[in-house]
């Protein structure tokens, strides 16, 4: 066999050898996926999320996917003849909004399920109004009213264990019922970090359309690797975090401080950012970790 080849050879087993000590850390270990940006409407992203998924069910995981949609839902309010609204960055929803982003997700929850079913691994799409799994207050804006919009006040994860156990890989989509049993769309991110702390998830993933934290977004070089919740109180509390990472890096924090072992805020344009980040030395995000938790990564070391 020529050197090169065996050289290539050599290099697929050392990448093996390197994933062994986080899958034996992680096998059986709750993990949700928070699916959303750009790895959402791009078809090789989408397709290299989902493989990136099956593959840690394939090795012992237990994954479970929350998606969003809001590119797509905007899409279909114009297409309707609506003007899509936001207060404060979060849609306004009326009725016909959510009748449409109730479809919307729906479509792109069942579509998730073809993809990995193609995989070969049983999926079950839900959403939260299933099971009771997602209840909800009214959410408001600065006061403002924005229709139906929901804070999820309680999780029922009962029918995710239930799923887990029977070896389905949940796909859920952020619709959740009031107290009056009307329907309202969920922030994906507050409804990913919700359902992570009621199932005592491991890990928490975010994908995103962003590299991860920076200490001054202007500099691509302040990449943070990883993060203690202290340290990200600190940046918060400094100033350094601003626009729509404050309130990811709040969910983080909050998913951290109930429960949830570690948290990544990944970039989704990348292919395969799930397992370069969960078995790799060095990873490629932002790995956001309680107090006193070993720092498992040897990013920083290189």
């Amino acid at each position: 066999m020529e050197e090169k080849n065996m050289q290539e050879i050599l290099q697929k087993a050392e990448v093996l050898i390197e994933a062994l000590p986080y899958i034996q850390r992680f096998n059986r270990k709750i993990i949700v996926v928070k699916y959303g940006g750009s790895a959402m409407v791009d078809e090789e992203l989408k397709k290299s999320v989902i493989q990136d998924v099956t593959l840690l069910k394939l090795v012992g995981f237990k994954p479970i996917i929350v998606h969003g949609g809001g590119k797509e839902i905007s899409k279909w309010v114009e297409k309707s003849g609506m003007k899509p609204e936001f207060v404060n960055g979060l849609r306004k929803t009326d009725a016909a909004t959510m009748e449409i982003a109730e479809m919307v997700l729906g479509k792109v929850n069942k579509s998730l399920v073809q993809m990995v079913q193609e995989l070969g691994v049983n999926a079950i799409g839900i959403s939260g109004k299933d099971g009771g799994l997602l209840k909800v207050d009214k959410k408001y804006s600065d006061g403002q009213d924005i229709g139906f919009v929901g804070d999820v006040k309680e999780v029922n994860p009962k029918v995710l264990f239930d799923l887990l156990e029977k070896d389905f890989l949940p796909i859920v989509c952020p619709i959740g019922l009031g107290d009056e049993f009307d329907a309202y769309n969920i922030n994906a991110d507050d409804a990913a970090c919700a359902i992570a702390r009621a199932v005592n998830a491991e890990k928490l993933a975010f994908l995103t359309d962003i590299e991860g934290v920076y200490k001054d977004p202007s500099d691509k070089s302040t990449l943070i690797s990883e993060l203690s919740v202290s340290e990200a109180h600190e940046l918060i509390g400094d100033g350094f975090i601003g626009g729509g990472m404050l309130p990811k890096l709040n969910n983080c924090i909050d998913a951290i401080e109930n429960g949830v072992s570690r948290v990544h805020i990944l970039d989704g344009r990348i292919p395969h950012c799930l397992l370069l980040e969960i078995f790799t030395n060095r990873g490629i995000g932002t790995a956001i970790l309680g107090d006193g938790e070993e720092r498992f990564y040897c990013k920083s070391q290189n």
